[in-house]
């Protein structure tokens, strides 16, 4: 597949247009074991700028906001070309990063949207989201808060992650959402019940993270825990250890006879219906695989010139019905855990 640039998207109804997948930055320091090569992670961000991809997401959760830090000099060096998305919302325990709180409220937000701003080096943020919605706050307090941030040109766009068709409505009424971010693959498809028909119905962009189900829907590994160590965190995830591991590695099927049939690889397939999926809803769908390698990024980039076919999208259709263990430990953080 050619290098020629990706085509674009709309981000929010109003928005500008970008490249119609981003790059998750998450895994370039944190969460996913330790970064080996930062010239290449660094040499990636460049790549992709090269083949059309503008928008970068972060969060200040990442590392503790090591992650802002780490994509800052890319971000301030293209700052015209490019439009960087962070979040706040998950506050980590310094003593354990997969241990958690949520916090929403106005004082932390204006803690730490300032944080984010200092770490990226930017006078604006083009996307803000909340990474998580606090039980027993209300989010339209929390997205009046967020609104005063655009008002003061702190933010450009509001976004909010993993919520409900119901909360994005409650949230939207206050101010515009150009965005929900939320996790969408052929192993995740639970937001396409509600979330999805609220977003095309509002204008909202539906950001898939982990569209590649964390790399598993590469076949890259099988058992997180055996092959890829406690650094991991993709080794607390149910669906990606012991029994449910092998169970969903034989999911894959379907996948490696269409990628045999179109000389492509698993990652590309899994993308590609990630991608149709704006044609299937006719909404602005924009997916956000993470890598750290050039490589990966090209594989990743070229998915979005691959089209698959009726009689391939119905043999793909039936998988995530089949999929075994949730997507997190703890759903109720989720959109699908409060629906």
């Amino acid at each position: 597949m050619s290098n020629e640039k990706i085509p674009t998207t709309r981000l929010g109804e109003n928005g500008p247009e970008v490249g119609v997948q981003g790059l998750g930055c998450m895994g370039m320091s944190f969460a996913y074991g330790p970064t080996t090569d930062t010239d290449e992670a660094r040499a990636t961000l460049e790549r992709a700028l090269e083949l059309g991809v503008t928008l970068y997401d972060t969060a200040d959760a990442y590392g503790n906001g090591d992650n802002e830090e780490f994509i800052a000099p890319f971000i301030q060096a293209h700052r015209e070309e490019v439009r960087v998305a962070t979040k706040f919302g998950i506050v980590n325990d310094p003593e354990d990063l997969w241990k958690r709180t949520i916090r929403n409220d106005r004082p932390y937000l204006r803690q730490a949207v300032e944080a984010s701003l200092r770490r990226l080096g930017v006078e604006q943020i083009d996307l803000y989201y909340m990474h998580r919605l606090q039980p027993g706050v209300p989010i339209e307090e929390t997205v009046g808060a967020m609104a005063e941030l655009v008002t003061e040109g702190k933010v450009k766009q509001l976004g909010l992650s993993e919520v409900t068709a119901e909360e994005l409505r409650r949230a939207h009424a206050v101010h515009p959402i150009a965005a929900v971010q939320s996790e969408w693959s052929l192993f995740s498809r639970d937001i396409e019940s509600q979330v999805v028909p609220a977003a095309r119905e509002l204008g909202v962009t539906l950001v898939a993270y982990s569209p590649l189900g964390r790399g598993f829907l590469t076949g890259a590994f099988v058992d997180a825990q055996k092959e890829l160590g406690a650094d991991d965190w993709r080794s607390t995830h149910p669906r990606f250890t012991g029994e449910n591991a092998a169970a969903n590695a034989a999911l894959l099927e379907p996948l490696r006879v269409i990628a045999e049939r179109h000389g492509v690889t698993l990652a590309q397939v899994a993308l590609a219906w990630v991608q149709q999926r704006a044609e299937v809803h006719r909404m602005s769908v924009l997916p956000i695989p993470g890598t750290r390698k050039r490589s990966r990024l090209a594989e990743n980039v070229g998915a979005t010139r691959l089209v698959l076919g009726a009689e391939e999208l119905a043999a793909l259709e039936p998988i995530a019905g089949q999929v075994s263990g949730n997507r997190y430990g703890d759903m109720s953080f989720t959109s699908a855990g409060r629906e």
